[in-house]
């Protein structure tokens, strides 16, 4: 499907250079506010208080909020669990505080605003477990790393496989350096989002190489450049279809999802922009600088000629 075509293609490759140092000072402007300022880890990686209660109502999540704000103990998460009557509130560690103070604390501000609150269940998260957590999301990106350049090298070629890992872990130290810079919260759901972010530049990126090595079957004239731009020209329009119909869908979730899923829907919003960008552009020209050439995606074939010698066929 296609809502235009475009008649020639656009040389893309001819602003490579350009296109390059864009990408390269903004990964680094990320990774210096990642050295300097740090990620605001959420309690889910520094460790708390888990408070789950429960309404005769549904929970009115905005209420809950409004009076655990008042109570200054920094912050804290609320979010639906299990059922509509039921919320989960995440507090972070309080210096001098016990779990059972803090949670008699809470639902002594919940039961002033509605006395038909209960709380179902209270736990302490230490900090070793938010470590834990910190430690197997790291451990998670890395093995999708792997695993994303294992697949491009067999499907296509290593020049491939390494152009478009460092293509799109530039989307995620982009998607970090946000959160380190505005100092908003780093949670699972928002670690999520940065596994889903990699996949999906994956497979903008599976897209584009796979339309360059199908035009150097059917351009063999056409010089390395020239395979590029055709390539990324006519797959304009589905990349904006796509990530349009998507960012549409992430954006809803970011205005109307909540709280809850305020970052989560960000992260994603700032991982499907920087990913068209660097799948399309950061990664093709990678592949071009490294030296991909006809011969490395079109293997020649051989057939026996009347003497017995092997031909081969352009």
């Amino acid at each position: 499907m296609e809502f235009f075509r475009i008649k020639h293609d656009i040389p893309f490759m001819k602003h490579a250079l350009v296109f390059n140092v864009i990408s390269l000072l903004t990964f680094l402007l990320a990774v210096f506010f990642l050295a300097t300022r740090g990620l605001n880890l959420g309690v889910d990686f520094r460790g708390g208080t888990v408070i789950e209660i429960s309404y005769t109502h549904a929970a009115d999540l905005s209420r809950v909020r409004a009076a655990i704000d008042k109570m200054n103990l920094g912050e804290f998460a609320v979010q639906t669990f299990g059922s509509a009557t039921s919320a989960l509130i995440r507090l972070p560690l309080k210096e001098g505080v016990s779990t059972a103070q803090l949670s008699e604390r809470v639902m002594a501000a919940l039961r002033a605003d509605d006395p038909g609150v209960t709380q179902q269940r209270v736990e302490f998260v230490g900090p070793q477990v938010g470590k834990e957590l910190y430690e197997n999301g790291a451990l998670a990106l890395l093995l999708v790393s792997f695993g994303i350049v294992a697949y491009l090298a067999f499907r296509f070629e290593w020049r491939f496989a390494v152009s478009a890992i460092i293509a799109n872990l530039h989307d995620v130290i982009i998607i970090l350096g946000f959160f380190a810079l505005f100092q908003w919260e780093f949670s699972l759901p928002v670690l999520a989002a940065v596994l889903a972010v990699l996949g999906y530049s994956v497979n903008e990126s599976v897209v584009i190489a796979d339309r360059i090595r199908e035009n150097f079957r059917k351009m063999r004239k056409a010089s390395v450049p020239q395979v590029i731009n055709s390539a990324i020209t006519s797959t304009l329009s589905r990349t904006i279809i796509t990530h349009g119909c998507t960012l549409m869908m992430v954006l809803s979730i970011f205005f109307f999802g909540g709280e809850t899923l305020h970052h989560f829907a960000l992260a994603l919003a700032i991982g499907i922009c920087f990913g068209i960008y660097s799948s399309a552009l950061v990664m093709a020209s990678l592949v071009m600088w490294l030296g991909v050439s006809r011969e490395d995606l079109v293997k020649p074939d051989k057939k026996s000629g009347p003497a017995g010698a092997e031909k081969i066929l352009p």
